[in-house]
Parts: structure tokens; sequence; C-alpha cells
């Protein structure tokens, strides 16, 4: 977040405050050894007990990855991540088309815009009942899809989607490696965080997340 323009707030899984963050950002891994199911664990209330109701609330919340799993698991986003394609590991760059610029995490792209982005998953694959699909498409919740195809099996190429208010997303691919081209493909990722950040500027806010 400080490359984007914030100020960053570590916040401890266990800790019982936000700490009046602006934004909250869940990002990928390996959370208790994505035992049981990937963030089965972590996605508990009793873990996720001040980050659940504050953003049901409207805090800005973004998963990316690990953080998509878990935002399932905790029922704040719909669906569920499973088993890719193939049933093995993918590590590769992939290429994105901007779904929706709805939300504070993708309002500074434009609809339709196409972004280069590593994905890292074992179990990437979103799926969710047909129902629950048409639902997302219907009212625009589908934010990201895989422009050529989901390597890892995912419903629809649907990468990320939103909570109905637009403040919740879940991003399979990881955008904060690719925020320069230094060290990414590119620097498309980091449009979704100086997006959040223009949000609260927009507010006269400093975010913080």
């Amino acid at each position: 977040m400080r490359y984007a323009g914030a100020e960053p707030v570590r916040l401890w899984h266990a800790d019982r405050d936000l700490r009046g963050v602006d934004a909250v950002i869940l990002p990928g891994g390996f959370s208790y050894g994505d035992y049981l199911r990937c963030g089965a664990i972590a996605g508990s209330p009793r873990l996720m007990g001040e980050l659940i109701p504050a953003a049901q609330a409207g805090l800005p919340v973004l998963g990316i990855c690990n953080g998509f799993q878990i935002l399932c698991e905790a029922h704040l986003l719909p669906g569920a991540l499973t088993r890719n394609a193939g049933l093995r590991f993918i590590h590769a760059d992939v290429r994105l088309t901007v779904a929706s610029t709805t939300t504070p995490w993708t309002a500074g792209f434009a609809d339709g815009q196409r972004l280069t982005v590593p994905i890292k998953n074992g179990e990437g694959a979103f799926v969710a009942d047909e129902a629950t699909l048409d639902e997302l498409e219907r009212t625009g919740r589908v934010i990201v899809r895989y422009s050529d195809g989901a390597l890892n099996g995912s419903a629809r190429d649907i990468a990320g989607i939103c909570s109905p208010d637009g403040n919740i997303v879940g991003l399979m691919p990881h955008p904060e490696h690719a925020i320069d081209p230094l060290t990414g493909p590119s620097a498309d990722g980091l449009g979704f965080f100086t997006s959040i950040v223009r949000a609260f500027a927009g507010t006269g806010a400093e975010a913080q997340g």
C-alpha cells in the first residue's frame, strides 16, 4: 500500500481491534497450512470476529488468492475455490479483462481494460451453482475475467468477484506481484491499490490499510 501512496498498518490474525484502518487487504499465502480446506480455519468467525462485521458495514476489503478463499469461507463472498483443472499448481502470467469498475478497488481502471498479472495457486478454480453465477453476472459483480480462458478451470472464466455493495472484492491473481515491471510482468496490478487510495483521497482522507 505504501507503493500506492497509503500508510500500511500491520494487523495480526488474533487482533481484536482493526486500529482504525480505512481498508483491509487479506494477502495470499497458505493460512494454517491450508488444512481442512484453503482458508477454512482463517475464515472462521472466531478469527474474523472484528473484520466480518466491519466488512458487512462497508469497510473496503480485498482478498487476494488465499485471501479470496478466506472471504468465501467467511461467507462474505459467495462460491468456493476448488482444485485447479488438471489438479496441478499453476504459476503463470495471465491476461485479465476488467469487467467492472464500480468497486473502490477497480475504479481506476477502464471497462474492458486488459491487465497482465501472475497467478500462483493450486486451488484457484472458482465454482458456484448456476443460480449464483447468473446472479453475479446479472448484478455486475464479476469484476475481472481471464481473457484467454481460465487455466485453473474457473467457472465462466471468473478471476474476481465483489459483494453486492462492491466494498468486498476477492481476486485469485496476484496484483501485488505486478506493481513494477522490474519485479513483475507489468505494473498493471498497481491499479487495484491506487484505486482505493484515490477513493479516500476524494473524501479528503488518507487511506490506511
